[in-house]
């Protein structure tokens, strides 16, 4: 009989942590090995976290809504047969494992914080030994510092146990440490009678630290292209109506355009590569991302080896996918690997946007509305031809104009060919 620990898995790639958005046991419950323990919250994906092992869970160390770095305790389960496992009410003093579970440590041993609790303290100085917590037996949560630093607004924050062995200089080290929180928006900022807080968790405090992560590491450089794809909306439209029949799903745009990227990329595989550091990794794989809005989230699934795929297979893949992801019910599989991101701007009808890149990925594409425009064509004579607007944004330190330019060309002449025998569906 033995206390395992179960940890924050890596629910994709590069994610960091995750957010506990639900328990689905409770102590003293009895599992079997690979029995989902709770759901995960990423900026990439939901997902339930299987038990290692088969016994009893003795504690929850994370709470609901607290944000945990990969390779963090989240709980605890004794494992061995379940007659020999003593219930932590149970006489604590007559069972040698009853000191494993934390509630006990809270008389005056030792109480363990999470790492966001640690560093949102430190950072504001607040004493959590002045802090009621109201997380599962009374530990205290990320959200309930944040509260204390909601009512203290711009407030100097008080001086409680660890200041005091810093008394040479009391007036000076508060300036220094007050200065980096400062410079960050607090999570609320005096929100009048009339307004409306949303507090940031699950997957908005993902997209949100990504994106900045993106902007403040990436110097991102932006450039667009016209194509007329007239040729390709004739071929689609003439074609939907029996692919719908025969397929049961949808034939878009959207398919073409990821099979024209994907030949691109293999043309020009600087596109496909990835900052290291003092190396750039070119991928061998064309793994495109996709990004699919539900509701407030935005996740991005990816379609593995685009390059390899018919417009029909590519088609088939964005269907299921953004099905998935509105639903809920993609996988960490379905999010990892992605090596350049395509985003459907078109489909909101936007005509021009700037894309911030997928970290860590060194472009990303914004395909924008198909519009009809006026065009002189060589005759001198005027045509109304449908035009699209392909945004790139590139990551400067790997990609230049010049790269970048052939690449957008390249990705114009192919879409512009588009016919049904240089794009056949199957």
């Amino acid at each position: 009989m033995a206390i395992e620990n179960i940890t924050m898995p890596q629910l994709g790639e590069s994610v960091t942590e995750g957010t506990i958005s639900k328990w689905l046991v409770s102590p003293g419950d009895h599992v079997h090995k690979y029995d989902p323990l709770c759901e995960v919250l990423t900026d990439k994906v939901n997902a339930e976290v299987p038990s290692s092992f088969e016994g009893e869970i003795v504690e929850l160390i994370a709470s609901e809504d607290e944000t945990v770095a990969v390779g963090e305790v989240i709980c605890t389960v004794k494992t061995g047969s379940s007659e020999t496992i003593a219930r932590p009410e149970a006489e604590p003093g007559l069972d040698p494992d009853a000191a494993v579970p934390e509630p006990e440590a809270e008389k005056g041993k030792k109480v363990r914080y999470s790492p966001a609790v640690l560093k949102l303290s430190q950072e504001y100085g607040i004493d959590l030994n002045q802090v009621k917590g109201t997380g599962r037996e009374g530990r205290i949560t990320r959200k309930d510092l944040l509260k204390i630093i909601e009512s203290r607004g711009n407030e100097a924050e008080p001086a409680p146990s660890k200041p005091e062995p810093a008394k040479p200089a009391p007036s000076k080290p508060a300036p220094a440490r007050h200065t980096p929180p400062a410079s960050r928006p607090l999570p609320v900022r005096e929100a009048g009678k009339e307004d409306t807080v949303i507090p940031v968790t699950g997957v908005r405090k993902a997209i949100a630290n990504n994106m900045a992560r993106s902007k403040q590491e990436i110097p991102h450089a932006w450039m667009m292209v016209e194509a007329d794809v007239t040729n390709l909306v004739r071929y689609r439209d003439a074609v939907k109506e029996e692919f719908k029949r025969r397929e049961g799903f949808n034939l878009t745009y959207f398919a073409f355009f990821v099979k024209a990227v994907a030949r691109a990329l293999k043309e020009f595989p600087a596109l496909n590569s990835t900052w290291a550091g003092d190396a750039i990794i070119q991928k061998h794989d064309v793994n495109i991302s996709i990004a699919v809005a539900a509701e407030d989230k935005l996740y991005v699934p990816v379609i593995k080896h685009a390059d390899e795929k018919s417009i029909k297979g590519i088609a088939r893949e964005i269907a299921v996918l953004a099905q998935k992801a509105r639903a809920g019910k993609l996988a960490p599989e379905d999010m990892e690997g992605g090596t350049f991101t395509v985003n459907n701007t078109g489909s909101f009808g936007s005509v021009q946007s700037m894309g911030i890149i997928n970290y860590p990925q060194a472009a990303i594409l914004q395909v924008e509305s198909i519009v009809k425009r006026p065009v002189i064509m060589e005759e001198g004579m005027f045509a109304a031809r449908d035009i699209v607007n392909l945004c790139l944004s590139i990551d400067h330190r790997i990609l230049d104009g010049l790269v970048s330019g052939r690449f957008l060309k390249r990705l114009k002449e192919i879409l512009e060919a588009v016919t049904p025998e240089t794009a056949p569906l199957y």
